[in-house]
């Protein structure tokens, strides 16, 4: 199972998440701020679990590209 977190609140705008992974992130219209589609929300963290082990690599680069170390990518 992978499992993705995003920090939104923190989040700069930097695009770097969309660019590498753009089947997870895209950024928001409304603030500039990137979106972890298909996440939910708990206490300003945004989650979701899959069993697609193909979304690890491009969110692990996402992770690696973020400069304000906001997205967490876990495998289990």
């Amino acid at each position: 199972m992978v499992v993705i977190t995003l920090q939104r609140n923190k989040c700069i705008g930097c695009n770097y998440c969309v660019e590498v992974a753009p089947a997870q992130f895209q950024m928001s219209k409304k603030d500039g701020k990137s979106v972890l589609l298909h996440s939910s929300e708990k206490k300003g963290f945004f989650t979701i679990k899959s069993y697609d082990e193909s979304i690890f690599d491009p969110a692990n680069e996402a992770k690696k590209a973020c400069p304000v170390n906001i997205i967490e990518v876990k495998q289990t």
